[in-house]
């Protein structure tokens, strides 16, 4: 039997809250009772699993003992920046997406650790990273389940809008200038909403409200991917997004240590996904139409994400890359 050539690595950090080892328990209680949303890393790494297993790609997850007894074999790094520093790690590394902010985080990164290529998840972001790190950066989404995203019936389709809220900077500002505003004008529109603020609900409570929308608008300062846009648009869910775009407005980075522009919230994205607006004003100039055409069916997004962001495609893409770096899959 032909070894699995890819080497995956995914690792959380985990620490005891009240008492010693507690944390072992706890996360047994946690995989029995919680339906959370997963993390944007542990979904990067449960998606690239998966697309690499459909496409039939072997690999391994995980096996420290089979990295650490091969020190020549690449390795792929996925999730926080403790996976870094989780091992004494001496294979060459492809590392990411997902991994930290920015390069001035860890300007040494080179110094300390084998990385030969990082990954980050959109254009504009590797852009902004390759002016710190030049060429050995390079773009890479992952895929979306399409199987398990789909659209549902459209009996099942009882609310026009899910207004989808991932505003994180200045939200006292925005609150008053945009997101009370859109509510009030969907309200005035007759047209019927649910909310979903990021980081506040469950999984289940996504998938649900996802088939029974029939299209999302989205508020947030920027993405570098957007996995929960694209699982909506895998269901069929036309977009109406608030894409900012100017600079990159983190303000643990921005403006003192970072400038840099323009960004975006819809780095994979054409006509077939829906329309965007840039504030209020254009929300309120555009919302009507948007509907109209929602209900008539002039957008298709799962076909965009069939096209270009499917489990399969992705990983092959991954796959790609990590031949360009360390040579053919064996």
């Amino acid at each position: 039997m032909t070894a699995p050539a890819l080497n995956i690595v995914y690792l959380e950090p985990e620490e005891d809250r009240w008492l010693p080892f507690d944390r072992y328990p706890r996360r047994m209680i946690r995989n029995l009772v919680r339906s959370e949303r997963p993390s944007g890393h542990k979904k990067v790494f449960w998606n690239l699993a998966k697309g690499l297993e459909k496409a039939g790609v072997p690999h391994r997850v995980n096996d420290l003992r089979h990295i650490a007894r091969h020190p020549g074999e690449p390795v792929c790094l996925l999730g926080k920046p403790f996976v870094l520093d989780a091992h004494r790690w001496k294979n060459p590394t492809m590392l990411g997406p997902c991994i930290f902010s920015h390069p001035c985080d860890m300007p040494d990164l080179f110094e300390r650790h084998p990385v030969e290529r990082i990954l980050v998840p959109c254009e504009w972001n590797r852009a902004m990273w390759a002016e710190h790190y030049g060429d050995r950066v390079t773009a890479w989404p992952v895929g979306i389940d399409t199987e398990e995203w789909q659209p549902g019936e459209g009996s099942a389709k009882v609310t026009d809008v899910l207004l989808y809220d991932k505003v994180r900077w200045e939200r006292e500002r925005f609150e008053g200038e945009l997101i009370q505003p859109i509510r009030d004008e969907l309200t005035k529109r007759g047209l019927s909403f649910r909310e979903l603020r990021y980081g506040a609900y469950e999984e289940a409570e996504f998938r649900q409200l996802v088939k029974t929308c029939r299209a999302m608008v989205v508020l947030c300062e920027h993405e570098t991917q957007g996995i929960a846009i694209q699982e909506a648009m895998a269901a069929g869910l036309p977009v109406f997004a608030w894409d900012r775009r100017g600079y990159w407005r983190d303000p643990n980075y921005h403006p003192e240590k970072v400038r840099f522009e323009p960004v975006t919230t819809v780095p994979y994205w054409d006509g077939r996904c829906g329309e965007t607006f840039a504030d209020f004003e254009e929300f309120r100039a555009g919302i009507g139409a948007f509907a109209e055409k929602s209900r008539a069916g002039a957008f298709d997004p799962r076909a965009f994400v069939l096209e270009t962001l499917t489990l399969e495609k992705c990983a092959l893409e991954f796959v790609r890359i990590h031949e360009s770096v360390f040579g053919a899959v064996r």
